[in-house]
């Protein structure tokens, strides 16, 4: 086996860790199996989710076995850590919904046919369903303290406050969880446990857990959370959630997210969430530090990142996509596409009759576009070279605009100089 706690430890993915001098040795030499855990509290992963799945593909890699579990059961309660209230409990069918779109993504990150390292999907409603609640009591609640659980900071933070405190609910998560680790070591030899640092926590309550019922020896590592320099969490934009899912973020949006990160935070990124080598992300450091307006680390990470994610033709879409934004011309794009590209950008909306017949002058529709003030603008504009529909240049003023000229299904986009867009829809 390589050495993958060395590799975990220069990207910076080891926050804490159980045996910290014994676990290097333990992981070399040999095969272990290993398990994360994720809730599926949305449809899709998303960019804090990216972080998880990256360290899973690492140790496969490097020869480990990973098990991914999706928390059926333990979603029905919700993670109290981290979190300064109660959640919103979901229905069944809708995590049933939830568990499945997860699945699929999960299965572009690991390999789930390649021997005897191949990925494991479980769910923990599977193992937790059948069991009646006094038999969970008597089997499993024996072993768990109350004044262990009362020392875990997601408990403590939270029963120290009188306008929220925790519920029995939340309060029983630790023990499901703790009890999904022991259930994995009972069926698969699984000794290690990874997560976020915020599930600390949980995971050690897991290993005490197999130590009462099992007088057995269990470990955990946790990486960072992805955090932006100040603190905030990354994965958030003014629109909401940066989600892995197509539908909920196009890959445009997805590489633009990363293309816009800012310099202080791109190193990490480079080796938290891609498979970069050390030498590269750090000649990408140097340059960054000689030139950093060129950008060359951002737009390496958003390569890599929609990539992974969204494979080779999401990648060549999003980079289409922005060749579009800085002036290439515009094919083979729908409305969708062009309204995330151009989503800041004014927009009018026309009758779709404006295009029939003789068509729409070019004059008139910059004027409709508020990209000119009057006719007399507009005219000044085309006979100067400075007018454009879809990045093609208008050559003469006499040009009609018909529904041919529409970039997608009712769009046609305009622009006067370099970088002044407008929108004109036909419905």
């Amino acid at each position: 086996m390589s050495e993958i706690y060395s590799e975990l430890a220069w990207r910076g993915l080891i926050h804490q860790s159980t045996n910290a001098e014994f676990l290097p040795g333990w992981l070399s030499g040999t095969s272990r199996t290993l398990y994360a855990g994720f809730d599926p509290t949305a449809e899709s992963l998303h960019v804090g989710s990216l972080l998880g799945m990256m360290c899973l593909r690492r140790f496969q890699r490097f020869g480990h076995r990973p098990i991914v579990l999706v928390g059926g059961a333990t979603g029905m309660i919700g993670d109290p850590s981290g979190k300064s209230e109660e959640r919103n409990l979901l229905s069944v069918e809708q995590l049933a919904k939830n568990v499945e779109g997860m699945a699929a993504q999960m299965r572009r990150f690991l390999d789930f046919d390649c021997g005897d390292c191949s990925a494991l999907l479980v769910n923990n409603h599977d193992w937790m369903q059948p069991v009646g609640y006094l038999q969970f009591l008597r089997d499993v609640g024996k072993h768990f303290p109350v004044n262990v659980m009362m020392t875990k900071d997601s408990v403590k933070s939270r029963l120290g406050r009188d306008d929220v405190g925790i519920s029995y609910t939340e309060f029983s998560y630790m023990l499901l969880q703790a009890y999904d680790f022991v259930h994995l070591f009972d069926q698969y030899d699984c000794r290690l446990q990874v997560g976020g640092s915020d599930q600390w926590g949980n995971i050690t309550a897991g290993i005490d857990l197999a130590r009462r019922m099992r007088g057995e020896q269990l470990y955990g590592i946790t990486w960072p959370l992805l955090a932006k320099g100040d603190g905030t969490k990354m994965g958030k934009t003014e629109a909401g959630t940066v989600w892995l899912d197509a539908g909920l973020t196009s890959p445009y949006e997805f590489y633009q997210y990363w293309i816009n990160v800012e310099d202080a935070d791109v190193s990490a990124c480079l080796r938290l969430l891609t498979e970069l080598a050390r030498d590269e992300i750090e000649v990408l450091d140097t340059a960054r530090a000689e030139s950093p307006e060129k950008r060359e680390s951002q737009r390496r990470l958003a390569e890599e990142v929609t990539s992974l994610v969204h494979g080779e033709a999401g990648l060549a879409s999003a980079r289409r996509a922005t060749e579009v934004l800085f002036g290439a011309e515009i094919t083979d794009l729908d409305d969708a596409a062009l309204g995330q590209i151009f989503a800041d950008v004014p927009s009018n909306q026309l009758p779709r009759t404006r295009l029939e017949g003789g068509g729409l002058n070019v004059i008139d529709a910059l004027v409709d576009a508020g990209l000119a003030k009057s006719n007399s603008e507009a005219r000044r504009t085309v006979q100067q070279g400075g007018a454009y529909v879809n990045n093609r240049r208008i050559e003469s003023i006499e040009t009609q605009l018909t529904a041919a000229h529409l970039a997608g299904e009712t769009t046609m986009v305009l622009r006067t100089g370099k970088k002044r867009y407008a929108l004109l829809r036909f419905a």
